[in-house]
C-alpha cells in the first residue's frame, strides 16, 4: 500500500505550526545538534530538572513523566497557563546557555526544532508514560528494571516513592492504578509488562498510521469506505483530531480578528482600569500596590500577546522600561482576554 491509497483521509503536511491551547498533552521530544551529548554528567542533569521544576512552579506546564539520555530527552507534559513554545524556549535557551559556559563552547546544542506531538489523552497518556519511563532500559542505561526503579534521570523512580520529585504529578498517574501502596506496586507491574513491547515507534509521533495502529488498519478503513481525520502533529482518533484543528483555527482566527481591529491602548487601558477597580490615573501611575500592578501586567499581556503591539510601545504608554515589559509578560497567569476585549 502506497501514500496514494490514502487520498480518502484528511491529512496536514508534517512541518505545519505546531499546535499548543491550554489543557493539550504533549509529548515533546529534544535532540543534541548531530546527535551530540547534552547529558554528560550529574551536574547537566541537575540543571535540567531545576529548569523544568521552575516551569512547574510558574504554572505554565503539568509534567507526568521525563527521562534524560545521553543525547536526547522525552517529556510528557500538559499546558496550562503558558504556551509550550514559551515552556520550551525558557527551558532549552536557558540550559544551553548555561550548558556553553560550563563547557567553555559556542554554538547551537539542540536541533533547530524540538518534537512535539498533541496526543490524545484518554487513549495514550498511560501509554507514553510507560514507553518514556522504559527508555534507560531499552537504551541500555541500566540493565535490570531494579536498576531504573532508582535511575535519577527519569520520573520512574518517583512514581515508585524512590526519589522526591515534588513538581512531578505523581498523584494524578497513581490514581489510575489505585489508592496508597497499592499505586505503585500496579504502576510497576503495568511498567514490567511493557519491558517486551520494543521500542514502539508508533508513540513518537502522530498521523493516520501511528494513530491507526499501522498500515494494516489503515487498509481495513479504505476497504470499509471509512474516513478518518489525521495530522502528522497529532496521535489520536479522528474526532479527537478534527477536535484540536478546529479549537486552534477558531483561536487564530480570533486573534487575528483582535489584531486587525487594533483595540488602540488608552481604550484597553480604559478597560482594564474600569474591570479591575481603579482610576485610569492610578493604572498610568508608578504606584506599587499590588492591584495596580497586576493591572499593568494584564495590559501588557494583552497589548503584546493578543492585540500585536510592540514590548516598546507598550513600555512608552505607561512610562517604564522595555525590560520591565519583558519581565511582566513572564509572571503570573494568563489573562481571561473575553474580560477585558
Amino acid at each position: 500500500m502506497t501514500k496514494s491509497d490514502v487520498n480518502d483521509t484528511i491529512s496536514i503536511m508534517p512541518r505545519s505550526a505546531r499546535l499548543d491551547a491550554p489543557g493539550v498533552l504533549h509529548h515533546v521530544i529534544g535532540r543534541g545538534i548531530e546527535g551530540r551529548p547534552i547529558f554528560p554528567s550529574g551536574k547537566d542533569g541537575e540543571d535540567f530538572i531545576s529548569r523544568l521544576s521552575a516551569l512547574v512552579d510558574t504554572q505554565a506546564i503539568d509534567v507526568y513523566a521525563w527521562a534524560l539520555l545521553p543525547n536526547h530527552f522525552h517529556l510528557l507534559c500538559k499546558t496550562k497557563h503558558k504556551p509550550l513554545a514559551w515552556s520550551m524556549r525558557r527551558l532549552l535557551t536557558g540550559y544551553a546557555v548555561n550548558f556553553n559556559k560550563r563547557y567553555k563552547r559556542q554554538g547551537h546544542l539542540f536541533q533547530n526544532r524540538y518534537k512535539s506531538i498533541v496526543c490524545q489523552e484518554e487513549a495514550y497518556l498511560l501509554e507514553l508514560v510507560r514507553y518514556i519511563h522504559l527508555n534507560p532500559l531499552r537504551a541500555r542505561l541500566v540493565d535490570r528494571l531494579h536498576e531504573l526503579n532508582y535511575y535519577p534521570w527519569s520520573g520512574h523512580s518517583a512514581l515508585l516513592g524512590r526519589r522526591n520529585r515534588p513538581w512531578q504529578d505523581i498523584n494524578y498517574i497513581l490514581g489510575f492504578f489505585g489508592k496508597g501502596n497499592i499505586g505503585p506496586k500496579k504502576y510497576l507491574q503495568f511498567i514490567k509488562e511493557g519491558m517486551v513491547q520494543g521500542r514502539r515507534p508508533e508513540l513518537v509521533g502522530g498521523g493516520l498510521i501511528r494513530s491507526s495502529g499501522g498500515w494494516s488498519e489503515v487498509l481495513s478503513l479504505r476497504k470499509r469506505g471509512e474516513k478518518e481525520a489525521s495530522d502528522q502533529r497529532i496521535l489520536g482518533e479522528g474526532y479527537f483530531v478534527e477536535k484540536v484543528l478546529s479549537e486552534a483555527t477558531n483561536f487564530q482566527k480570533e486573534v487575528l480578528g483582535l489584531k486587525k481591529k487594533k483595540l488602540d491602548l488608552p481604550d484597553l487601558a480604559s478597560r482594564i482600569s474600569a474591570r479591575q477597580g481603579i482610576s485610569l490615573d492610578e493604572l498610568l501611575s508608578a504606584s506599587l500596590r499590588k492591584e495596580i500592578v497586576e493591572a499593568r501586567r494584564v495590559l501588557a499581556w494583552l497589548a503584546v500577546k493578543v492585540l500585536g503591539y510592540s514590548g516598546a510601545e507598550v513600555a512608552r504608554y505607561l512610562g517604564v522600561t522595555s525590560s520591565c515589559i519583558n519581565r511582566s509578560l513572564s509572571r503570573g497567569d494568563r489573562p481571561k482576554q473575553e474580560e477585558y476585549l
